[in-house]
């Protein structure tokens, strides 16, 4: 099985523009994202799936300094776009994760992978139950699978939210769901990348991690922030749009 990690990355986000290219420590949030995929041996590829609009250019440019392939799509068609960079990757599955993650924890990207290869699934969340912090979020989906789907429906909701049709179907694709154990049950607390109070939260754990290990988990972030409460609470009041 060819696993390949498709990135879906954008300039023109609504409320955080250009936010996949901000810096922490020197570093933007894409660029952490990639390192922290390529330590998970499991995948044979990440491809950054953006758009064909100009506005995406910074995004490629970065992409060609760390010699990490793109791809560009329809800016709207999300759905299409992840497809036609799978397809261009020859995946036979996808790890689909979004530019607003880039502290996924790679452990539990790998673990995640290992479990669906061993299994006869067609898809595989730790999101649809949410238990995790929120910024984790792995899902994994054969390319057939994915086909199937963008066969079934030509609603624009689906177009826009990639496995929301796979999810809502699963009398058709078998599902695996994965909850956290208990000392990674936070789903209170995030570190994704919506907002600016989302940017000050990430800013902090990075601060305060990356120094001891470039490449710290939801272990020590969950850790981090129960300690200092002060910067949970920065971005709990932040509405997450989801499916909608």
């Amino acid at each position: 099985m060819r696993v390949v990690a498709i990135i879906e990355a954008r300039m023109t986000s609504s409320r955080l523009p250009g936010k996949v290219l901000m810096p922490v420590l020197g570093v933007t949030m894409l660029e952490r994202l990639i390192a922290r995929l390529q330590t998970v041996h499991s995948i044979n590829e990440i491809v950054v799936a953006t758009t064909v609009s100009s506005q995406d250019n910074p995004i490629v440019e970065l992409c060609e300094s760390l010699k990490t392939r793109t791809f560009r799509g329809s800016e709207l068609n999300v759905f299409q776009r992840v497809i036609e960079a799978a397809e261009f990757a020859e995946a036979d599955s996808i790890v689909e994760i979004t530019g607003d993650c880039p502290l996924i924890d790679p452990i539990l990207v790998g673990e995640a992978i290992e479990t669906f290869k061993f299994s006869e699934a067609d898809y595989l969340s730790n999101c649809e139950i949410q238990t995790y912090p929120v910024g984790m979020e792995i899902q994994i989906v054969k390319l057939a699978a994915l086909v199937k789907s963008y066969s079934m429906t030509s609603s624009l909701l689906d177009r826009e939210h990639v496995t929301l049709h796979i999810r809502a179907n699963p009398q058709l694709f078998k599902h695996i769901h994965i909850t956290a154990p208990m000392d990674l049950y936070a789903p209170e607390l995030s570190v994704t990348l919506d907002e600016r109070a989302d940017l000050e939260v990430i800013t902090f754990v990075v601060e305060k991690l990356e120094a001891k290990n470039k490449f710290f988990g939801c272990a020590e972030i969950i850790s981090l922030l129960k300690k200092n409460v002060w910067v949970a609470d920065i971005n709990s009041s932040v509405r997450r749009k989801g499916d909608t």
